[in-house]
């Protein structure tokens, strides 16, 4: 298991923005109570937008045993980032925790 289904850092960071279309009730599969309407073709995942920020979707201590409630549902947003990439180096930093040590590290 990557440090990526485990971490959680990102889903207590970020706030996550998506296409409406990716609601389980638009055809996609996010399921339908995690996100609020931005606007006609945005949504969002619930808990992303307040302070201190945390997504519906996220069980556990982040840096310990963090979980994604919703992994294989999971928006586009959360799906396109990166392990280890800067942005994850900024959430990890944020809750206390080094970076990521991906190549042999």
């Amino acid at each position: 298991m990557s440090a990526c289904t485990t971490c959680g850092a990102c889903c207590a960071c970020f706030r996550v923005d998506f296409a409406v279309y990716e609601m389980e009730d638009m055809g996609g599969s996010v399921p339908s109570g995690l996100a609020v309407e931005v606007n006609g073709s945005t949504m969002r995942m619930r808990g992303t937008d307040h302070v201190p920020i945390r997504c519906a979707a996220l069980t556990g201590k982040v840096g310990e045993r963090a979980t994604c409630g919703i992994y294989e549902w999971r928006p586009s947003p959360c799906r396109e980032f990166e392990e280890g990439s800067d942005a994850c180096g900024r959430a990890r930093q944020r809750h206390g925790l080094p970076p990521l040590a991906l190549h042999g590290g």
